[in-house]
């Protein structure tokens, strides 16, 4: 028996890359400030996993999907002599031959159903115009999503389970190899082409670039913001006129029509100031308020906020809403006192763009 080389310099650094963006990937997605990083590791797995498909059906010892077995009277055989006495194979066993396929599949459906999702909740990818006819079902696609997800999870534990079990209990060199790319054995050892060594380099290369890239220039289209900043100026002159000359314009999709008119309709104490106009222009906000208020709104906020609500109950404030609450439970009350905040309801020192009715989670300032 003799070490010869079963897997290429590539396909481990293939393998490396995956562990690493995996984790990544499963540590991001609560995070709303690491939605953007989230999305590009996604996108960045799918060209690790997608590249994995053209290294499969390349003629590569080992590694192509020509090698691999997919007999289930050998699944069976090899799953049934785990504690016991296995055949030894040098490519792929049984076992991990499903597993790669369902991990390469599992992967594309969890990153095309996230895609998906991100177009729908935050109207943002190359899916973002879903956003507009599909936004009630934000709840739908993250669910799928997520069984996705769980279920590659899922694979790749079992995975890692089967090769740690191979190693304590027949000593295998599987483990090893993906490191030194080497196993014993009398069979002929890899060796490719000057083309195969191109595909590679490309495969380790554009996985990577795609990651970086994707990071660096967040407005590409597969990460694009598709809402619209609005000209509250335009839209509604008067609205604007009389709103922003004393607070931060807040967008009408912010709060439900039922808070919008009862706020109107006690102007006379505007939160302890007399903010009263005259009979046309209240009416004319109020009705510009009511017509783009929370229910008529395909934005994740507007949805949320109208989801936390007590339906009996008027919130004449978006800071009293359950949804504002528990978005920012976990912000010190101390950064709400301080001089260049003054109070919550300051959206602008977080928000930059919150007077063009944009509420971007990548836009974020962090104070």
């Amino acid at each position: 028996m003799k070490k010869i080389l079963v897997w290429s310099l590539f396909t481990r650094l293939s393998h490396l890359l995956m562990m690493v963006f995996m984790l990544a990937v499963f540590l991001t997605p609560e995070v709303k400030q690491l939605l953007s990083l989230h999305v590009a590791l996604g996108y960045a797995l799918a060209v690790l996993f997608g590249m994995r498909i053209v290294w499969g059906l390349m003629d590569v010892r080992y590694s192509k999907f020509k090698d691999f077995s997919f007999k289930i009277a050998d699944l069976k055989a090899y799953m049934f002599s785990i504690f016991g006495r296995k055949k030894e194979y040098i490519g792929h066993n049984p076992a991990s031959s499903y597993a790669i396929l369902a991990m390469i599949a599992l992967t594309l459906l969890a990153v095309l159903s996230g895609a998906m999702a991100y177009g729908v909740k935050e109207g943002m990818g190359v899916f973002s115009f879903l956003n507009q006819t599909l936004f009630r079902d934000m709840k739908l696609f993250k669910e799928v999503h997520e069984f996705f997800a769980n279920a590659l999870m899922f694979v790749i534990f079992a995975h890692i389970a089967g090769v740690l079990l191979d190693k304590f209990l027949h000593k295998s060199s599987t483990l090893m190899s993906m490191v030194d790319g080497l196993k014993q054995s009398e069979e002929k050892g890899l060796a490719l082409s000057f083309f195969q060594k191109i595909v590679g380099i490309f495969w380790i290369g554009f996985s990577i670039f795609t990651l970086v890239y994707l990071l660096l220039t967040p407005r590409s289209f597969l990460m694009a913001d598709g809402n619209i900043k609005i000209d509250y100026a335009k839209e509604h002159k008067v609205f604007y006129k009389e709103c922003i000359s004393c607070h931060t314009l807040f967008p009408p999709f912010l709060l439900p029509s039922s808070s919008w008119v009862g706020m109107m309709d006690t102007l006379k104490d505007h939160f302890g100031d007399d903010a009263s106009l005259d009979e046309d222009a209240t009416l004319s906000i109020k009705e510009f308020l009511v017509k783009n208020s929370a229910e008529f709104s395909t934005k994740e906020s507007a949805f949320r906020i109208l989801e936390s609500m007590d339906k009996d109950k008027t919130y004449l404030a978006i800071t009293e809403t359950p949804f504002w609450k528990k978005r920012h439970k976990k912000i010190d009350k101390k950064i709400f006192e301080r001089e260049d905040i003054g109070k919550p309801s300051n959206c602008k020192a977080c928000h930059d763009n919150i007077e063009n009715g944009l509420l971007n989670n990548r836009d974020i300032r962090m104070l």
